[in-house]
């Protein structure tokens, strides 16, 4: 009886899968699971802490500190000379929020049986702007088990400064600093993270601004999304690059605007090409998706028609730090004389794609609104986030890692050209000024889309071109590889199969093999 006693407690207290966390936090979290879980009913007596170290294998330090940390949070109660009980009332409140009871939740209940059936809500009529069949980015579950993952979503451990973010983290939870970043904000950024952006982050960028032209958000995505609140309506007419970025299109799509192609070629925007309009984005640092920068006179002639025209430019400063040789054209608001750039950044892009943090520079007025936009989404990016992030800039490891980073995409670029010349020479390739990816053209017979799913069967993924276009041509020979996510070591046995896959396609359309093999002894 005493052995299955204690193979029961054994099974109920078995340790979360958590290597990261202190085995004392994994113990509460075990003890928490059961209580909640209904498990441990109230009143459940504890093996003591001796027995309970015994029977897991802990020191009896670790059992005692977790118990008192139970006792302190009202989930156990310590009876003297009686031992450790599951506090009355502890499922309640953990469920509901400490001193609220059982009788204080709703009840739950079971439908009614029998009798006519409720109808249910027509969601689908209800729902008035939907994404849904929008194309854009995806990713498979488990992408991350796939052996040569070609797309943007990981940070590199080997790369991502942890003792440095650590940190950052750290001081921003020391007594002294918590002034700083814990009262309501309410529309208000951490000055702390805006004094960093205008005077460490924008003078790179040849971009001047006042604190109260800079609005912090959640990453660039949100960005887009409070812009298009703002500024769109059905009938706004709005330029995009195409092909272009597939995340801004869709956030700006909501709002119903008239979305007009403008096409790219090697210097950028075609600027000749532009239609009557009232906005155009433009990622003129690094295309997305085709990695080109807009040249410096492209950027004169825009900024001259956006003034004769009265139109306004929206400019994502687009993987601007990660640059891999030459010096860098200064931002295209660093041009603007007349306050018709918007402009966009990221600041944590390269770190670590859950870091997010972003920011727009705009006229004070523009940001006003774009701040109370933000408060009735989610009031404000978390502080803590802004005062750690403050931090890192001000420590100088912002502009460290940015140096790193730029080094290690440089080398994988390398290596991925190499990889392409050797196995897909069919296919044309630029090599980027910088940033993390390369555009493929393929043969005019390849799919691009076709490719992406041909190639996922091999344990290969990348980006298929048509999602990054307004109105994507068939076949769409293109496909993107992002190479943030994927090792140096395996950069080139994914090409080989890529490559695989290409012909996977040819043998399938009965296009001859010579047509997509490289050459004998390339």
């Amino acid at each position: 009886m005493r052995h299955a006693r204690q193979t029961l407690w054994q099974r109920l207290f078995e340790l979360p899968d958590e290597p990261a966390l202190p085995l004392q936090a994994r113990l509460r979290a075990a003890v928490v699971r059961e209580i909640l879980g209904g498990r441990l009913a109230e009143g459940t007596a504890l093996p003591s802490s001796r027995d309970l170290a015994q029977l897991l294998t802990l020191s009896r330090n670790t059992v005692t500190a977790a118990y008192q940390q139970l006792v302190d949070d009202g989930f156990l109660v310590a009876r003297p000379r009686s031992g450790v009980f599951v506090a009355p009332g502890a499922r309640q409140a953990g469920a509901y929020g400490a001193g609220a009871s059982a009788d204080a939740a709703a009840p739950v209940t079971a439908p009614p049986a029998g009798g006519a059936p409720h109808p249910a809500a027509d969601w689908q009529r209800r729902v008035r702007r939907s994404l849904a069949g929008r194309p854009t980015l995806t990713k498979p579950p488990h992408w991350q088990d796939v052996p040569y993952p070609f797309v943007y979503g990981r940070h590199d451990p080997q790369l991502f400064p942890l003792e440095d973010f650590r940190e950052c983290c750290a001081r921003s939870l020391a007594r002294a600093q918590m002034q700083h970043w814990t009262p309501d904000f309410e529309i208000d950024e951490v000055p702390g993270l805006v004094e960093q952006i205008r005077l460490r982050v924008l003078p790179k960028r040849g971009v001047f601004a006042l604190a109260d032209e800079i609005v912090v958000t959640v990453g660039a995505q949100q960005a887009f999304h409070l812009l298009g609140e703002a500024l769109l309506d059905p009938r706004t007419r709005l330029g995009l690059e195409e092909p272009g970025y597939p995340h801004a299109r869709n956030a700006f799509a909501l709002r119903e605007p008239q979305l007009l192609p403008v096409p790219v070629d090697e210097d950028g925007l075609v600027v000749d090409a532009l239609p009557p309009l009232d906005y155009v984005f433009v990622t003129p640092s690094q295309h997305s998706p085709t990695t080109v920068t807009l040249s410096l006179d492209r950027r004169q002639r825009l900024l001259a028609r956006a003034e004769r025209e009265d139109f306004v430019v929206i400019e994502d400063d687009y993987e601007a730090e990660n640059l891999h040789e030459g010096a860098p054209i200064p931002a295209l608001k660093s041009l603007d004389r007349s306050g018709r750039v918007v402009y966009v950044g990221s600041l944590a892009k390269s770190l670590a794609p859950a870091v997010r943090l972003g920011y727009i520079v705009a006229p004070a007025a523009l940001a006003a609104e774009l701040r109370r936009l933000r408060h009735v989404v989610v009031r404000h990016p978390s502080a803590f986030l802004q005062h750690a992030y403050a931090l890192f800039l001000a420590l100088g490891h912002h502009e460290a890692h940015a140096r790193r980073a730029s080094a290690v995409m440089q080398e994988r670029t390398q290596r991925a050209l190499a990889a392409l010349a050797l196995h897909l020479p069919q296919f044309r390739v630029a090599a980027p000024r910088g940033g993390a990816s390369l555009w493929l053209r393929g043969p005019a017979w390849l799919d691009g889309g076709e490719l992406a799913r041909t190639a996922a069967a091999r344990g290969v993924l990348v980006e298929p071109g048509d999602v990054f276009f307004l109105r994507p041509p068939y076949p769409c020979p293109h496909v993107r590889l992002r190479l943030s996510s994927i090792a140096p070591g395996r950069i080139e046995p994914g090409i080989a199969a890529l490559a695989e896959a290409v012909r996977d396609l040819a043998r399938a359309r009965g296009i001859a093999p010579a047509a997509v093999r490289p050459p004998a002894g390339g």
